[in-house]
C-alpha cells in the first residue's frame, strides 16, 4: 500500500432515482447548446433514451444521436464518431450506456478540442487540451468509466486493447440513476456486476492501493456481494441502489489505485476475440485471486470477509480459499460461461495472449510477479476448469 498519494476527483456525481431527468439542466449549466448523445442501438429505442432526450429538449438543447456503439469499441470507430461530431458542430458530449459508450464518448470529447487522429492521444498524458464538456449516464453497474481517467479502445489492426490515459478526460458529471438498472437483461446484469466486483477486488489487492481506495474498495465489495444475487434475479430497488453505488465506488477506487492480473488476461482476450469485458473478468477472477493470495494473504483474507465469508475458527489461508469457491459458485449461478464454454478460444493462442498480457500497463501492479509462462499456465487453468 502507498503511504503517499494524491486524490482529486473533478467529476461531479449526481446519485439517485430520477437523476437522469436532470441531464438537460446539468448540460445547460455546462454551457451546452448542441450535444451529441453517444449510445448503442439497443438503448436508443428505450424509455431511458426517451427520458434523456426529453430532459435535453426541455432545456432547449439540440440533440444529435450517435447510436453505432458496439462492445469493445475500436479506435477506428472512435475516429468515425469524432469526425461525425465535428461535422455536426456539437459543443458537448453525453454518453448513455455501459463502458463501451462511455469510453467512446471520452475519445470523442477529447478529439473535439484536439487536432490529430485518435492514435496520437492513445498514450499516457497525451491529451493537450481540455476535452469538450462530457456527461456520463451509466446504465449498467458496471465499469465505473464515468469517474475514471482512461478510455479503453481496441486497436483494430493489431487486435489488442490500449487506452487514452489522462486526467483531462475524466467526465465533468456522472449521473447515477439506480432506477435505470431495472431494465437490464439478466446476462448483462450478471457480467457487468462481476466486472464491478473485479474492479473493487483488484483495487484493494494491487500494489498501488491507498488508505482511501481501500475504504472505497472494501465497501464496494460488501455492497456488490450482498446484493448481486437479488440484483440478477429480481432487480429490486434496494439491490439496484447498492449495485450502482458499489460500481461507482469501485470505479473511483481502481481509478486511483489500479487494476492488475485479471484485467491483463481479460483485456488480452477481449482484444483478440471481442469477448465481453465483464464475462472475461468473471472467468479469470478466481484463477488470478487464487494465484495471488499467498503473496498478500491478509488482503485476500480481507476480501473474503467482505464477500461474506465467516472468519470464525479458520486460518487466513482457509478464509481466502473460500473466497475462490464463492467466486466460482456465483459465476455458475449467474450462468457465466467458462473459457472453454465460450467455444471460440483456441488453446494454440495462449502464447499470443500471454504476450499481450506482458504488454499491459497494469502488469506491474499485480501483487505477485507474473511472467509469460505464468500467464500461459493461468489460461490453461481457466480452460481446463471448463
Amino acid at each position: 500500500m502507498r503511504n503517499e498519494f494524491v486524490f482529486c476527483l473533478p467529476t461531479r456525481i449526481e446519485f439517485g432515482n430520477g437523476s437522469i431527468d436532470q441531464t438537460g439542466s446539468i448540460a445547460k449549466e455546462l454551457g451546452a447548446k448542441k450535444v451529441i448523445v453517444i449510445t448503442d442501438k439497443g438503448l436508443s429505442r428505450t424509455e431511458i433514451l426517451e427520458r434523456l432526450r426529453h430532459s435535453l429538449s426541455e432545456a432547449k438543447i439540440e440533440v444529435v444521436l450517435y447510436d453505432d456503439v458496439r462492445a469493445n469499441p475500436r479506435d477506428t470507430e472512435a475516429q468515425r464518431a469524432a469526425d461525425f461530431a465535428r461535422s455536426e458542430q456539437v459543443d458537448a458530449v453525453i454518453a448513455c450506456g455501459g463502458g463501451s459508450s462511455m469510453d467512446l464518448a471520452k475519445a470523442v470529447a477529447a478529439l473535439l478540442t484536439n487536432e490529430g487522429e485518435i492514435r496520437s492521444i492513445m498514450k499516457p498524458n497525451e491529451v493537450p487540451n481540455k476535452p469538450a464538456p462530457l456527461i456520463c449516464v451509466p446504465t449498467t453497474a458496471g465499469t465505473g468509466s464515468e469517474v475514471t481517467s482512461f478510455a479503453v479502445l481496441t486497436i483494430e489492426e493489431e487486435s489488442r486493447k490500449s487506452s487514452i490515459f489522462d486526467d483531462k478526460i475524466r467526465p465533468d458529471v456522472a449521473i447515477e440513476d439506480p432506477s435505470v438498472l431495472q431494465h437490464l437483461p439478466p446476462p448483462v446484469a450478471a457480467s457487468t456486476g462481476m466486472d464491478a466486483l473485479t474492479h473493487a477486488i483488484e483495487a484493494y489487492t494491487c500494489k498501488l492501493a491507498t488508505p482511501l481506495t481501500d475504504g472505497l474498495a472494501l465497501q464496494a465489495i460488501r455492497y456488490i456481494a450482498e446484493s448481486l444475487p437479488e440484483f440478477i434475479h429480481v432487480r429490486s430497488e434496494e439491490s439496484c441502489r447498492k449495485m450502482m453505488a458499489g460500481s461507482l465506488m469501485a470505479g473511483i477506487a481502481f481509478g486511483f489505485s489500479d487494476i492488475a492480473g485479471v484485467h491483463c488476461m481479460a483485456e488480452a482476450l477481449g482484444g483478440m476475440y471481442d469477448t465481453p469485458h465483464g464475462v472475461a473478468n468473471a472467468i479469470f477472477l478466481p484463477i488470478v485471486f487464487e494465484y495471488n493470495m499467498e503473496t498478500d494473504l491478509k488482503r485476500h483474507r480481507d476480501v473474503a470477509v467482505a464477500l461474506g465469508i465467516s472468519p470464525v475458527g479458520k486460518r487466513d489461508e482457509e478464509i481466502a480459499a473460500e473466497a475462490v469457491i464463492w467466486m466460482r459458485s456465483i459465476s455458475r449461478e449467474m450462468k457465466i460461461p467458462t473459457l472453454q464454454e465460450l467455444g471460440y478460444v483456441s488453446v494454440q493462442k495462449f502464447d499470443e495472449l500471454a504476450e499481450l498480457c506482458m504488454k499491459n500497463v497494469s502488469l506491474s501492479s499485480n501483487c505477485r510477479e507474473l511472467g509469460k509462462t505464468d500467464f500461459i499456465d493461468l489460461y490453461k487453468r481457466a480452460y481446463n476448469l471448463g
